[in-house]
């Protein structure tokens, strides 16, 4: 058992409701039914609300560290309508900037990621360094006295904590770590050491169904012997599950079919990566899946001009511990690569046909069970958040 899991304590605790749950036959309870409007996926006044509120005045998590594994190292980020660079200067620093150029706003950088020195504007070749400072300006003679200090690249607002990358698209937000996500999520983020692990790979898909119902695909087991009969459900246990609240945030814990064998051994043999497939919601559209292997990072991004479109990102992440390993990197990749077409053909393929129901307007409102919690906590948050900004 590698140092990267929660608590011992908090492990056997989660692990033993888990078996208890198997044992007895049952699940966690919300208590109540939880009756979802249809039009939570189709108004487009409530689209707009939440992009504003949740996407362009809110911080996002970008990526990893392991993103930018080095130095000079960069990534962009086009799906939170500021367009954004973010890299890893001389220093070994994390920043971020708008990623364009400040003489016509074209965008500077438009590969995806990679590693350079220099950032180089294609319409007049205006040029800046990792540190966002335009260090070169073509027949200046020409263009007339520039103070150069003051056009560079515009710093957007960036943290980089345990192992994970913040930026907020506004240059004037504000990004509060320890408000986001309660004392109690840091210090279990804390232990995944998620520093360690290095940059895979990346899907991304355009789905015809609303951001919120792809977050829904992530709330709940029960449908795992029915939509993943022959995939998923050969792996995990359905409609069993752990889950636990963290302000505007949440732990599920998915039951994987190893606990079966690992219940014969003595609860100091026991671990939460053998028993269980963590998956952390972090508001408002991030699915966080840490493993004894890896790490897979799912967001999903409203098109806010359609609320009946968005775009999931996945990305992937091996640990240190088997970075050396070429077999086990290609072995990761793969497995890694089958779970997220397994979330592309089967749970967006359901959420295009929610969609497509709920754009009919034929159905009021559809129903969440006393079994999916998740799938309760993910919409009152949702309503209590835009409340709270109107207020």
């Amino acid at each position: 058992i590698g140092p990267y899991v929660m608590k011992k304590t908090e492990q056997i605790k989660q692990i033993s409701k888990l078996l208890n749950r198997i044992d007895t036959n049952t699940n966690v309870d919300a208590g109540c039914f939880y009756e979802n409007p249809t039009s939570s996926y189709t108004d487009q006044g409530l689209a707009q609300r939440e992009w504003d509120t949740f996407f362009c005045s809110s911080p996002q998590l970008v990526g990893l560290s392991g993103d930018l594994p080095e130095p000079y190292s960069f990534f962009t980020v086009k799906e939170l309508g500021t367009p954004i660079l973010a890299v890893r200067d001389n220093k070994g620093e994390f920043r971020a900037f708008v990623n364009s150029c400040r003489h016509r706003g074209v965008v500077v950088e438009e590969q995806e990621r990679g590693t350079s020195k220099r950032f180089t504007c294609q319409f007049h070749r205006w040029t800046y360094d990792s540190n966002g400072t335009l260090v070169g300006l073509p027949k200046a003679e020409h263009f007339g006295e520039l103070e150069t200090e003051r056009k560079g690249l515009i710093e957007l607002p960036s943290e980089e904590r345990f192992g994970l990358l913040w930026v907020h698209p506004d240059p004037n937000g504000l990004i509060d770590i320890g408000e986001m996500l309660t004392d109690n999520l840091i210090e279990e983020l804390e232990s995944w050491n998620l520093h360690e692990l290095e940059h895979l790979g990346n899907d991304s898909y355009d789905v015809a169904c609303n951001w919120k119902l792809a977050m829904d695909t992530f709330g709940e087991t029960y449908h795992f012997s029915s939509l993943h009969e022959m995939t998923l459900h050969n792996a995990f246990h359905g409609n069993v599950q752990c889950y636990d609240t963290f302000g505007n945030n949440h732990r599920m814990l998915l039951c994987r079919r190893e606990i079966d064998e690992m219940r014969k051994l003595p609860e100091s043999d026991w671990d939460i990566t053998t028993a269980a497939l963590p998956v952390y919601w972090l508001f408002p559209n991030v699915q966080l899946m840490p493993s004894k292997e890896g790490l897979y990072l799912v967001r999903a991004y409203p098109n806010p001009e359609d609320p009946g479109q968005h775009r999931s990102l996945i990305s992937f992440y091996l640990r240190s511990d088997f970075s050396a390993d070429i077999e086990m990197r290609e072995v990761f990749t793969m497995i890694s690569q089958g779970f997220a077409q397994i979330i592309r053909d089967e749970d967006y393929a359901v959420g295009e046909s929610q969609q497509i129901t709920a754009n009919s307007k034929a159905m009021k409102s559809v129903i969440f069970g006393r079994n999916e919690p998740a799938l309760h906590h993910y919409h009152s948050t949702y309503e209590r958040v835009l409340n709270e900004m109107d207020a």
